[in-house]
């Protein structure tokens, strides 16, 4: 779980909270007993890969510091329908209080997860890698790129400060491509440098101002065959822009070594999750 934002998490879980607690639950404190205590377990009603099982127990330590919760499945795993990934036992009143922010969380997190997994495995066969974007629910980053990871995929940069991009407005700004890169250059030659290229012109100004990746902004597949072979192993090649699960491996096909989906954090369906409890005498 490296590269986890966890002051993010932590806050993001606060807030959580907050918006769906307010001042309590009024009716779970109305119908169950303070005394109460139960048993929950959470079970996938669908194939997904597991993601962010680590925050059931985040979750639950603000409402009952008591709670015990048991992880029963893989981070990254695969499962099947009717697969259980995790148990959690304490007070009655917390196990229902956490229960719909534990599943907003999971449900977005395995969903993520799946999609990507599914994208992965087109292209396994290729030299191509799957990459997210910045297109991420706010507040989420962290976790939505975890996610990814876990379905097997890749991070591109996780904000405006750790990797340049130049994009279509910084090279008019700037008054062309190779004026963008040699600023950007001299501004930070510390870190990756990515240019955004929208002809071949730009793409051969990009390879020789020394980016360390360019990518293609809804290319067509024959101009990314012939971009392909042009640059050989200069740079790294990057697609990206109506890619699909239908389209991918066909873009993977033309010799490109990333392909970033904005639709992994973006459009991934929730997985189907449920949480039932039952009360117990402990």
């Amino acid at each position: 779980m490296e590269r986890i934002d966890w002051t993010a998490v932590e806050r993001l879980i606060d807030l959580a909270l907050e918006e769906d607690l307010g001042a309590g639950d009024i009716t779970t404190d109305g119908i169950v007993s303070a005394r109460a205590r139960g048993v929950g377990q959470v079970t996938a009603k669908q194939a997904c890969v597991v993601a962010g099982l680590f925050l059931v127990e985040r979750v639950y330590r603000r409402l009952d510091p008591a709670i015990r919760v048991e992880l029963l499945v893989d981070e990254g795993r695969r499962v099947t329908p009717g697969t259980v990934l995790c148990r959690i036992s304490g007070q009655f009143r917390a196990l229902l209080a956490g229960e719909r922010t534990v599943l907003n969380f999971l449900q977005r997190q395995c969903g993520i997860a799946t999609l990507t997994s599914r994208f992965v495995r087109k292209v396994s066969k290729t030299r191509a890698r799957i990459y997210d974007t910045r297109k991420t629910a706010p507040g989420m980053r962290t976790l939505d790129k975890y996610a990814v990871r876990s379905g097997g995929g890749c991070n591109h940069r996780m904000g405006l400060f750790d990797a340049i991009l130049i994009k279509e407005n910084h090279i008019a700004a700037a008054g062309g491509v190779d004026r963008a890169i040699a600023k950007a250059r001299k501004a930070r030659p510390d870190v990756v440098l990515e240019v955004e290229v929208r002809n071949f012109e730009e793409l051969v100004l990009a390879v020789e101002y020394g980016a360390d990746v360019v990518l293609l902004d809804n290319m067509q597949p024959g101009d990314i065959r012939k971009a392909a072979a042009l640059v050989g192993e200069r740079v790294e090649l990057e697609v990206s822009g109506g890619v699909n699960l239908g389209n991918v491996l066909a873009a993977a096909q033309n010799g490109v070594a990333r392909i970033s989906i904005g639709a992994l954090t973006h459009s991934a369906p929730a997985a189907d999750l449920s949480m039932l409890i039952v009360p117990s005498r402990g």
